[in-house]
Order: C-alpha cells, then sequence, then structure tokens
C-alpha cells in the first residue's frame, strides 16, 4: 500500500519501540518520515534499519520533556517541508517510577506528567497553527490501557498521565474539526518492547506474567508493529471521518 505517499510524518520519541515500528510502517507506505528522539544512538539504529528495506527516515534529537527543544525541532521540520501533515506523539513512559501511589514523590509525578502529557501538548501546540493554515492535518496519540483501566507495572502517575492523554484527544478533536484536523488516541496494553519487557520483569513474577498473558482473549502481548497498525489507520484517509476516539488495543484484554 501507498497510503503515505508525499505526506510529511513527524513522531516523537521514534527511535525505538513502537515509535519505531510506526515510522518504518509510514516509510513503507510513501511518507516523508521525520523521527525525533533524545538517543541519538536509537536514530542511528532506526535510520539504519529503514535503509535495509530501501526507505529513509530524516532524523532530529529532540527532547519531549522540553518545550524548547520541541519548537525548534517541529520548526525544523516545517522549514524543511513547509507542512507536517501528520504528528504522532510517541513520547511516553513511566520512567521506572515507583508502582504504589504513596511511595511516589511529586518529583515522581512531574517527570512523568512532562513526559506524557506536556510533552504532548508541547508539540500540538507547536503543529496546530502549521496544519490550520494548510487546511487540515492528522494527529494520533499514544495513551495507554494504563489510562483507560489501570496499570499492573505502571503507578498511577503514568495512568494518570495518559489518562488525560484520551481527555485531550477529545477536546482538542472538538476544538479543531473545524480546520480539517483529526485527533484520535491509541491505548496500547502491554507491548513488550526492551524497556516494558524489563518492567514487567521486575514487577511480577514469572507465575503473574503468564496468568496475565493468558487472561488475554488473543492469548499474547502486543508487538510493536500491531500498535503501528492502529496508528497509521487513524493516519489515513480511510479515518477521515474518525475523530476524538481513543481505541484500545489490548487483545480484549479489557473485558478479561
Amino acid at each position: 500500500m501507498n497510503r503515505f505517499v508525499d505526506r510529511v510524518v513527524l513522531i516523537t520519541a521514534g527511535g525505538r519501540g513502537i515509535g519505531r515500528a510506526t515510522a518504518l510502517r509510514f516509510a513503507g507506505e510513501g511518507a516523508r518520515v521525520h523521527v525525533a528522539d533524545s538517543d541519538p544512538a536509537a536514530l542511528a539504529e532506526a535510520s539504519a534499519e529503514a535503509a535495509q528495506s530501501g526507505g529513509s527516515l530524516a532524523t532530529c534529537v529532540m527532547d519531549s520533556t522540553d518545550e524548547a527543544s520541541i519548537r525548534a525541532g517541529v520548526a525544523a521540520v516545517l522549514a524543511g517541508e513547509g507542512r507536517i501533515d501528520i504528528l504522532v506523539n510517541n513520547a511516553g513512559g513511566s520512567l521506572h517510577t515507583p508502582y504504589r501511589f504513596l511511595d511516589e514523590s511529586d518529583a515522581d509525578w512531574k517527570r512523568v506528567f512532562d513526559l506524557n502529557l506536556m510533552g504532548t501538548v508541547w508539540a500540538c501546540r507547536a503543529v496546530l497553527p502549521a496544519m490550520v493554515a494548510q487546511g487540515g492535518g492528522r494527529i494520533v496519540n499514544l495513551g495507554s490501557k494504563a489510562g483507560q483501566y489501570a496499570s499492573l507495572i505502571a503507578g498511577a502517575n503514568y495512568a494518570a498521565a495518559k489518562g488525560a492523554i484520551a481527555s485531550l484527544t477529545r477536546q482538542l478533536a472538538m476544538e479543531f474539526g473545524p480546520a480539517g484536523i483529526t485527533v484520535n488516541c491509541v491505548c496500547p496494553g502491554v507491548v513488550l518492547t526492551e524497556r516494558t519487557s524489563r518492567l514487567w520483569a521486575e514487577r511480577r513474577t514469572p507465575e503473574e506474567r503468564a496468568r496475565v498473558r493468558d487472561e488475554i482473549p488473543l492469548r499474547r502481548h502486543a508487538s510493536a508493529e500491531d500498535i503501528a497498525g492502529a496508528v497509521t489507520f487513524f493516519a489515513s484517509d480511510d479515518a477521515a471521518f474518525v475523530t476524538g476516539t481513543a481505541l484500545d488495543v489490548n487483545g480484549g484484554q479489557a473485558m478479561a
């Protein structure tokens, strides 16, 4: 498929995991993909992986916990491309802060909110004026099952931040719909990236992990590619009349 030929895509925290899988999926479907990440080594690895399949990714170092860094990264893409058609707010994580609510400090809450919620706010604030001026666009935010139903491995700060992402998504969808901009949210369950696998192993026993997996109707955890498929659907013309939606991608785990 070539659903994104000549579309300009910006993905935050796209060097590894879900972000990288999403970047490769967009690139494979013809998009001009810009991947931002705070880790130069991850960016180099993502670019090399794209090249192996005959594609390419443009990369830039961006700190999604810093508004000035986000503004600069977005400005650089706009200066080079003249537009951003699709923004994927992928930056997020629990930052290994404590799981138990009473163990979380104010600093733990601020760090997690700055990365997950404010990083999304800052990126949207930087990109939306250009999307309004160009007559439309797509924003896809990364929420989480944690924000919908709570989490088995990430704490209250992460769950609250991801819940706020879903609320922000609906508000922006309502406000910017008249400008031709859709805003949607993908809410994965556990995705066994390298980072999540370490946290899962630290905070749950092998028996607990097996029980949780077996309670998922599809009997497995998500892959990064599963989430990339949902993100690219929201960004595509197939979802042109879908906005303000938070899509659960958890193999039916919420039902269990």
